[in-house]
């Protein structure tokens, strides 16, 4: 089994049920069951900015999956939920990303790991630091340290 983080986000619709519905699909992911998920979390919308806020959340699952396969499924599920792609950083009614899976690093372009910018968002790592407080962003460090330099971004734990 492996453990990985996946961040949930939305912000049309019903914003709030889809997270928690999403959170509830994870569960049921094959070969998959949810180990933790934090609150939901109220963030600004991050590059096209003329959009709703969204809600977000981070949940732990433990898998046989593979990365790709757990990729797929959550494809699978966001596709479910009725999300379109029509240009980067677009609303959307369900984001689901991988931004962790163990401790792997990989460049791959269709999966990269840990997700790119986790990083550098407070609406990854809050959610992320209360269900795993002591969680290291492989390549990078405590997830907590990152949080800490997320200041300025706005965000209201629901």
């Amino acid at each position: 089994m492996a453990r990985a983080y996946i961040g949930i986000g939305a912000n049309l619709g019903d914003a709030v049920r889809q997270v928690r519905e999403a959170i509830d699909a994870l569960d049921r992911l094959p070969h998959t069951r949810l180990a933790a998920a934090s609150s939901l979390y109220r963030t600004a919308p991050v590059g096209y900015l003329d959009q709703p806020d969204f809600i977000n959340a981070v949940a732990a699952v433990d898998t046989e999956l593979d990365p790709y396969a757990l990729l797929a499924a959550l494809h699978e599920v966001e596709q479910r939920f009725g999300r379109e792609r029509p240009f980067k950083d677009a609303p959307r009614t369900l984001d689901l990303d991988v931004l962790l899976y163990d401790d792997r690093i990989s460049a791959d372009p269709v999966l990269t790991l840990p997700h790119p910018r986790m990083h550098e968002r407070a609406f990854v790592l809050a959610p992320l630091t209360e269900i795993a407080g002591d969680c290291v962003i492989p390549g990078r460090g405590p997830a907590s340290e990152w949080l800490a330099r997320c200041t300025g971004q706005a965000i209201a734990r629901l």
